[in-house]
């Protein structure tokens, strides 16, 4: 097939590896907003509730399974994670955890003008300015994360259990 050809209808470039280089960027930018993260004094948690919210709302299923497995491995329970897509009616998360992930949702939906700036009074309120920069880049990754996973169409797979 050339590169001209159409692919199979069936069939998704695995963008990732058909542009290991421009792929290889975007991990060597996860690493430094994860060092940022660290920096700012984000726990590990907090940036897997993050990851996990913005992969809810673009509903990227290869981003859920790797980031709830890395939040269970944090620390997390499964209590929260179960009800992480309605935080706002539970009394389940701090205004710390509230700020992040408002200002997550706001940063995933940019077009919506009203909420980015009640996410950013909000977090002005719980975060610094070093975690709020954080925070937003943290979104920011994942989002691209889940635009690659998505447009893949990468698989999520049973584990074999272990004996």
């Amino acid at each position: 097939m050339s590169d001209t050809a159409e692919a199979p209808a069936d069939k998704r470039i695995y963008v990732d590896k058909q542009s290991p280089k421009a792929y290889h960027a975007l991990v060597q930018t996860a690493d430094a907003v994860r060092a940022t993260a660290a920096e700012a004094g984000l726990d590990r948690i907090l940036v897997e509730l993050v990851n996990i919210r913005v992969s809810q709302i673009n509903g990227c299923a290869y981003c859920l399974d790797v980031h709830t497995r890395a939040a269970l491995r944090a620390g997390e329970t499964a209590r929260r994670l179960g009800v992480l897509a309605a935080w706002r009616d539970t009394e389940l998360f701090t205004d710390r955890e509230r700020a992040a992930l408002d200002l997550a949702e706001a940063t995933t939906a940019p077009a919506d003008a009203l909420a980015q700036e009640r996410a950013c009074d909000s977090a002005r309120r719980s975060l610094s300015d070093d975690e709020i920069s954080a925070v937003i880049w943290v979104a920011i990754t994942i989002n691209a994360f889940n635009r690659v996973s998505i447009m893949s169409k990468h698989p999520v797979r049973e584990t074999p259990a272990k004996r």
